[in-house]
């Protein structure tokens, strides 16, 4: 299993909303990340809009790519692509890069 953590930047004045909608994430869309791979998947955000994901799956490229099949997947990135800076016309779950892990104390 891999280990892969990523950052984001949210627009600082859409933090609230961006919570709000994280509080209530449509269950389609929950079913297609469990159905894709995406499993022990959280997300921490900071008050400056630092975003930090977590997420462990087999193989990352084949997670990312079932995702990008779905439909819901669509409609959620373009919801909340307006949330994120930094994206030069990518949709978040594309513009995030992995971070290297350099240490895991098993």
């Amino acid at each position: 299993m891999r280990r892969v953590c990523f950052l984001l930047k949210v627009r600082v004045d859409r933090l609230d909303e961006y919570r709000e909608r994280h509080a209530s994430v449509w269950p389609e869309m929950r079913e297609a990340l469990r159905k894709a791979g995406w499993g022990n998947y959280s997300l921490f955000l900071r008050e400056d809009g630092l975003l930090v994901g977590y997420l462990e799956t087999e193989d990352l490229d084949a997670a990312r790519a079932a995702m990008a099949e779905t439909e819901v997947n669509a409609r959620w990135q373009a919801e909340m692509a307006p949330f994120f800076e930094d994206l030069d016309g990518r949709r978040p779950d594309e513009g995030f890069v992995p971070l290297e892990e350099i240490f895991h104390l098993d």
